[in-house]
C-alpha cells in the first residue's frame, strides 16, 4: 500500500487483494480519513445492471444487520462509475484454507458450526435468505472468530427471485439444497443444508458434491454421507441439517443449539397426551350360587353329617314312637289272679298266667 496509490471515494487506499468473486474484488485498505485498515469490496467497472442491483442489496442488508458474527459495513458508494463497499477487516483467512489442510478435528467442527448457525438464525430473524454460504464465504479471524461475508446473492424472504433472471438459479452448484437444484421455493432451511455441507466437508475433508450438473442433480438421488465416529453432537447435528425435505430440518437456531451443546434435542420434543381417566363403571353385585352347591375347597377327616343325622332321626323316632306306646306310669298293669299258695306247686299256674299276659 502506496500513498500515492488512487483514492476510492477521494478516501480509501488500496492495498494487496485478499480475496474476490464473480463480480468484485476484495482489498486491504486504508481509511484515510480514520486511519485504520479495512476491508474494501470494489465491483468491477464491467458490472452489469442486475450486478449493481445486487451490490446495493448486499449493502442495504448489510447495513441493517450487527450480530458479532457478521463483518461490520462501514461505508458504500452506488455510483455507476465506482461500485465499493467498506466493511470490517478480519485478519486471518477463509474456512476453505483451513480445509485445504486436511479434516479438521469435529471438536473444531461442531465449535465453528454452531457459531456459524447462530449467526443464520440472527440473519434469519431478520427475514434475510443468504443463499450462497460456502467455505469461501466464512471468514476465520486469526483470533478464531467466525464470520459470515458475501450477502452479494441474499435476498430478503418475502422477495423470491427479485434480482434474478427467469429461471436462472443462483448460488453455488457444490453447496445447494435439493429444493435449489430442483427449482423449488428457496428459504431459510436452503441456508441451513449448505452449512451441513460446509461442515461435512470440513469433518471429511472432502467435497460431498464436486461442482457439475451431474453432481447437482446426485443429491437428489443420493443423500450425504455422514461419517460414524464423530461426536453425537456433530453427527446428530448433520443428520438433521441434510434432511433432503425441507420441512423437516432443523432450524438455524435448533442447529446452532445442538452442535454449541446447549440442548441434546434434534427437534422439540412433542408433549405427550394428557391421560385419560377410564369411564367411571357402577359397582355390580356379584352373583354367587348358592353356599351348599359350591364345592368343598378342603376334605374334612371328620365322617359326614348326613348319616349321623339320619341316625339321629331313627332313633328320635324310635323314642317318640315308645313313648306314644309306653303305658302311662298311672295306669296299674292287670295282674291275674293267684293261683294258690305259694310255692312249688302254683308253678306251672304261674307260668300259664305269665304267657297269657305278655301275649295279652
Amino acid at each position: 500500500m502506496t500513498d500515492d496509490a488512487p483514492l476510492l471515494g477521494g478516501r480509501y487506499r488500496l492495498g494487496s487483494r485478499i480475496g474476490g468473486g464473480g463480480m468484485a474484488d476484495v482489498h486491504r485498505a486504508m481509511d484515510t480519513r480514520l486511519q485504520r485498515l479495512v476491508a474494501a469490496k470494489v465491483f468491477r467497472s464491467a458490472t452489469d445492471e442486475l450486478g449493481r442491483k445486487r451490490f446495493a442489496e448486499e449493502a442495504r442488508i448489510l447495513a441493517g444487520l450487527s450480530h458479532p458474527g457478521l463483518v461490520t459495513v462501514h461505508d458504500f458508494s452506488s455510483d455507476e462509475d465506482e461500485l465499493f463497499l467498506i466493511m470490517e477487516l478480519v485478519e486471518g483467512g477463509t474456512l476453505a484454507d483451513v480445509a485445504e489442510t486436511g479434516p479438521m478435528q469435529p471438536e473444531d467442527v461442531a465449535d465453528v458450526g454452531g457459531k456459524l448457525a447462530d449467526v443464520l438464525a440472527y440473519v434469519h430473524g431478520n427475514d434475510v435468505v443468504h443463499r450462497d454460504v460456502k467455505p469461501t464465504n466464512v471468514l476465520i479471524g486469526n483470533d478464531g472468530r467466525a464470520f459470515l461475508a458475501d450477502f452479494g446473492v441474499s435476498r430478503l424472504a418475502d422477495a423470491a427471485g427479485r434480482l434474478t433472471d427467469s429461471g436462472m438459479v443462483v448460488g453455488t452448484t457444490t453447496y445447494m439444497a435439493p429444493e435449489q437444484v430442483s427449482g423449488g421455493d428457496v428459504g431459510f432451511p436452503a441456508d441451513v443444508y449448505a452449512l451441513g455441507l460446509v461442515l461435512l466437508e470440513c469433518v471429511t475433508g472432502r467435497v460431498e458434491y464436486p461442482g457439475g450438473p451431474d453432481a447437482a442433480v446426485a443429491r437428489l438421488v443420493r443423500p450425504p454421507q455422514v461419517p460414524y465416529g464423530i461426536p453425537a453432537r456433530l453427527r446428530r447435528g448433520l443428520l438433521a441439517m441434510l434432511a433432503a425435505d425441507p420441512a423437516r430440518r432443523i432450524t438455524a437456531e435448533q442447529a446452532g443449539d445442538l452442535l454449541s451443546g446447549r440442548t441434546t434435542e434434534v427437534l422439540a420434543p412433542v408433549p405427550a397426551p394428557l391421560p385419560v381417566a377410564p369411564p367411571r363403571v357402577p359397582p355390580q353385585r356379584v352373583q354367587r350360587p348358592p353356599t351348599e352347591s359350591m364345592p368343598v375347597q378342603q376334605q374334612s377327616a371328620r365322617p359326614p353329617l348326613a348319616p349321623i343325622a339320619a341316625g339321629v332321626l331313627v332313633v328320635v323316632a324310635a323314642l317318640a314312637l315308645a313313648v306314644v306306646l309306653w303305658p302311662s306310669a298311672t295306669e296299674t298293669p292287670e295282674l291275674p289272679p293267684v293261683s294258690g299258695d305259694p310255692g312249688p306247686d302254683r308253678l306251672p299256674a304261674d307260668l300259664e298266667n305269665l304267657e297269657r299276659l305278655v301275649r295279652g
